[in-house]
């Protein structure tokens, strides 16, 4: 009988961390993160794309900027963010991030294409720069 107990009992943890751990999403450097809130993300605007935008933001959170639940993987936008950022030297320089949002909202979202919409234009119509979350 204990030995039945103490088998459900290690089998329920042991389920608990697979699932806490399969779960979690890619992590952004949250000062980026906060600084594309700040200049973009508008929840309470009455524009539909500015509020298809803060939807979109709410859900993909770290995948504004990443490709799935690897934080090393990015999409196009985070590669050209992380080309003008450096994580560790930069997080606390918010001047920085803001002209780097600004410098990558102007460029094309399609590599080596330049008559693709920019990054600027795909978050000004309400989606997400780099594209849905994969």
């Amino acid at each position: 009988m204990i030995r039945s107990h103490m088998l459900g009992v290690v089998t329920g943890i042991t389920v608990g961390i697979v699932v806490g751990l399969s779960s979690r999403p890619a992590f952004a450097i949250k000062q980026f993160s906060d600084q594309f809130k700040a200049m973009y993300v508008k929840p309470e605007s009455t524009d539909p794309n500015e509020k298809a935008l803060a939807a979109e933001f709410e859900t993909a959170k770290c995948n504004v900027c990443h490709v799935g639940k690897n934080k090393k993987e990015r999409n196009t936008y985070g590669e050209a963010l992380a080309d003008l950022l450096d994580k560790k030297e930069d997080k606390e320089d918010t001047a920085k991030i803001k002209k780097s949002l600004e410098t990558v909202a102007a460029m094309p979202s399609e590599k080596e294409n330049d008559k693709a919409k920019t990054f600027g234009d795909l978050i000004k119509e309400g989606k997400l720069p780099g594209g849905p979350p994969k």
